[in-house]
């Protein structure tokens, strides 16, 4: 992978998290996330 495409995905996912981040509870639940799974829900990861 090409260093500017891991700077963009980078980027995209730091604000893909920040936006959720200022989500509330409750639309986070109805999207089936809680606070604490957002950082792993957007990169992929199973782990929390």
């Amino acid at each position: 992978m090409r260093v500017f495409d891991r700077i963009k995905r980078f980027a995209e996912n730091r604000r893909a998290i920040r936006e959720l981040g200022t989500l509330d509870d409750h639309v986070l639940n109805d999207l089936g996330l809680s606070r604490s799974h957002i950082r792993s829900a957007v990169l992929g990861n199973s782990r929390s």
